[in-house]
């Protein structure tokens, strides 16, 4: 703890170096991306950022390690999902903070930051050096900082193009939710910790680190970050009408949501009956039988709007976003901080 309690106070009084891991595809403008993010942080007092771009065989995680390897203090991961879950897996068990500066159409970590797409914000956050230590999931060697899971909302995002997500936002989930509706559930076995297996017929199983879903939605309300516990839940509707019911408990914030059960856990083995779609903080993983997941408790340096220790990441979000754009604002004349 006094380590950590050094670094932290050597982050507050010296600039901070920092990286953009960019996802060039999610970017409709990488050149006007990159003078905005330099100039902003310029008037802020940093040095200029060291540039990464990501590629289909590296997503993110080996440009991440190079970042970390040049000593930077901060990764902004911008970018979709995926960018922002390789940058995660580098950074875990670092003093390195990950920022995320959004540009994917369905970002579940900026979701749950209350940063939606908003670049000003995310920049905001980062240079107020609001950190936070999180903990961190992991799957088969990847890790996830918000949640996994395995059968509905993996199908839900393989159901929706990529299309409809530019052009409609995170509301294209639904429409590739609607597909699936009607599809049989699966058998499965859950073991939590060293308890006896559970047996269910469900829809969904999702080990949640925090609790808000696309949309700004929150299913599990009790999930904090940094408690060293998954939230699991296991959803089981059947016919619309469950469903219908099952969303609005969840809309409703209802103490017992209809069709949904929760569990608490350290250590997750949930295993099908048949493979089934899985998925790691909305990107889309193999589908198979088994879904195996582990916390690292406090892994991660988070930046957020405001590090104390509420449950909901999304606090001061509004605020942090109209200081990002005074910030902006400020770059563009030429202005800096003292």
């Amino acid at each position: 703890m006094a380590h950590t309690d050094a670094v932290e106070a050597g982050r507050q009084t010296r600039s901070l170096r920092s990286a953009v891991v960019v996802n060039p595809v999610k970017v409709d403008d990488l050149d006007a991306l990159r003078h905005t993010v330099e100039d902003t942080l310029a008037t802020a007092g940093w040095p200029a950022p060291l540039w990464y771009e990501t590629t289909i065989d590296d997503p993110g995680r080996g440009q991440t390690a190079q970042a970390v390897a040049a000593g930077v203090d901060v990764v902004f991961a911008c970018g979709g999902d995926g960018t922002v879950r390789a940058c995660v897996s580098a950074l875990v068990g670092t003093e390195v903070a990950l920022a995320v500066l959004p540009q994917g159409t369905g970002n579940l970590l900026a979701a749950n930051l209350g940063l939606s797409t908003d670049l000003a914000a995310g920049l905001a956050v980062a240079v107020e050096r609001g950190r936070r230590l999180l903990d961190v999931g992991e799957v088969d060697g990847q890790h996830f900082a918000v949640m996994a899971g395995m059968g509905f909302d993996a199908q839900m995002l393989a159901a929706t193009s990529e299309t409809t997500k530019r052009r409609i936002g995170w509301p294209a989930y639904v429409v590739g939710a609607a597909r699936h509706l009607r599809d049989r559930p699966m058998r499965v076995s859950i073991r939590l910790d060293d308890q006896p297996p559970l047996t269910r017929r469900a829809r969904s199983v999702l080990v949640a680190n925090v609790g808000r879903l696309q949309g700004g939605v929150t299913l599990l309300t009790e999930a904090t970050p940094d408690d060293g516990y998954f939230d699991i839940a296991v959803l089981s509707p059947r016919t619309l009408r469950h469903w219908l019911a099952l969303g609005w408990g969840v809309l409703r914030r209802r103490d017992r949501v209809p069709r949904m059960e929760e569990f608490r856990a350290r250590r997750v083995e949930i295993t099908s009956n048949r493979a089934q779609p899985r998925e790691l903080d909305g990107d889309l993983i193999e589908p198979g039988t088994t879904l195996q997941a582990q916390i690292h408790r406090r892994a991660l340096w988070l930046c957020v709007p405001r590090p104390e220790q509420a449950p909901d990441l999304t606090d001061d979000a509004e605020a942090a976003a109209e200081r990002g754009e005074r910030l902006v604002e400020r770059s563009h004349t030429g202005e800096r901080e003292e």
